[in-house]
């Protein structure tokens, strides 16, 4: 089974259509577009394309209707066919320095729409562009969500990220979003990435989530926290008001513990179990996603490069979730070079192909913990494969029992190459330092 979800973040449109063939190629199940509302067609900033103006019209730096359809026209003509995902922003509208800025689109942009209607009709996803779509009636203003606020709940819900003009749950706002939700789903995308979730009410989440057009969607959300209390306070309640996935921000906290410096991947054994991660069917994993490398906040949780490669062997190798890859264009580099080319080029990486090549031949096997400790973790799917990864400086021996393994069975490690024959009733297996090996059966 292919799920493995390819993030093209702040890709044109266009650059996504000719890599879909390759996308398809590495093993990818779907791909998750950047947000498609309208945005300022010139604002070449990856944040903008988080700011929408109007619902009722796809267009951006990336491009348009025409060019979303086209996408969404090739990427199903693969057998399996690509899922393909739109990031969806319905928490705020963009923070824009004009007179009338709690107005959308705007009477700026109203005369853009009247003297281009060509451009716009184009675009157009539904509604009326004649009139506008938002006045301030239709906005929260509770102010600026404060420092000292991010541990209350409806502080959060109810106040400002940022200046951004924060949507409130009135009846023609839901009306709004429902009709946009609507009209993408009849345009063929699969499911939608929900923004800023834990911002969002309840009322505003089931307002769409609960649409007949919208069942058969994948739907998933940003819930993002960084410590028990952040997920006691956010991700409980979600998990208890929600049918929804969420990215599984406590497995990548348990990630970062596991990794660090005097950290024990005996964390990652059974980390669900122990709190340390979401339900199995809601999660999806990750090892990096925008919020971490594009916000100075966050950057402190990046794993160092090497592990990152082991994090996501753990991802790809484990079972339960729904992994995320994260691919940029070197925007975060601009400010950080150190980032220069870490996330580019993520198609032809043949770790991480490989890696997915391994994921999902072992798709829905038992994971079985055969060895644990500080530094070194290996674990089975089924008796199809095997994971190996030691974080640790020095390389090691691992003895483990073959019961559930092939045997006699000859194995391939996919990143590697290496071949081995596992027999008897116990095996040795050698892994180096700083490696993470997935075997394959042959």
């Amino acid at each position: 089974m292919r799920d493995v979800i390819f993030h093209a973040f702040n890709w044109k449109y266009q650059d996504i259509i000719k890599a879909v063939e390759d996308i398809h190629k590495a093993g990818y199940g779907s791909v998750l577009v950047p947000p498609p509302l309208y945005s300022n067609p010139e604002g070449k900033d990856w944040w903008q394309r988080y700011q929408p103006k109007d619902y009722r019209v796809l267009l951006s730096h990336l491009g348009g209707k025409k060019d979303l359809q086209q996408l969404i026209e090739k990427c199903h003509k693969f057998e399996p066919k690509v899922k393909v995902y739109a990031d969806i922003v319905i928490n705020h509208m963009a923070n824009e320095n004009r007179a009338d800025r709690l107005n959308f689109p705007g009477e700026a942009e109203l005369e853009k729409y009247r003297s281009q209607p060509d451009v716009y009709e184009e675009n157009r996803l539904y509604g009326n562009l004649r009139e506008g779509l938002f006045s301030p009636w239709d906005f929260n203003q509770a102010g600026n969500i404060q420092a000292h606020e991010w541990l209350e709940r409806i502080r959060v819900i109810f106040g400002n990220l940022s200046d951004l003009p924060d949507l409130n749950d009135s009846p023609w706002v839901l009306l709004q979003q429902r009709k946009m939700f609507i009209a993408l789903a009849k345009m063929g995308f699969d499911g939608f990435r929900i923004d800023a979730i834990k911002h969002l009410t309840e009322r505003m989440i089931d307002n769409f989530a609960d649409l007949d057009e919208i069942a058969s969607k994948y739907l998933f959300g940003e819930v993002l926290t960084g410590s028990d209390r952040d997920e006691d306070i956010f991700i409980d309640p979600f998990l208890q008001e929600t049918w929804i996935s969420a990215y599984d921000f406590p497995l990548f906290g348990t990630i970062r513990e596991a990794f660090s410096f005097g950290g024990s991947l005996r964390k990652l054994v059974r980390p669900e179990a122990e709190d340390n991660a979401l339900p199995w069917h809601r999660a999806v994993t990750f090892v990096v996603n925008h919020d971490v490398p594009y916000n100075n906040g966050f950057r402190s949780w990046l794993l160092e490069r090497q592990d990152e490669h082991l994090a996501y062997a753990y991802i790809l190798g484990k079972d339960g979730g729904v992994p995320l890859i994260f691919s940029d264009h070197n925007e975060s580099a601009e400010q950080h070079p150190e980032d220069k080319d870490r996330w580019t080029n993520i198609i032809e990486r043949p770790d991480l192909v490989n890696m997915i090549r391994f994921h999902n031949a072992v798709h829905g096997q038992l994971m079985v913990i055969l060895f644990e400790s500080d530094t070194t973790l290996v674990f089975r799917r089924g008796n199809l494969g095997i994971v190996a990864i030691n974080k640790g400086g020095t390389e090691t021996w691992v003895e483990f029992s073959t019961w559930g393994l092939k045997n006699p069975g000859d194995y391939v490690d996919l990143i590697h190459g290496h071949q081995m024959k596992v027999e008897g009733n116990r095996f040795t297996l050698y892994i180096p330092l700083r490696t993470a090996q997935m075997w394959l059966a042959q």
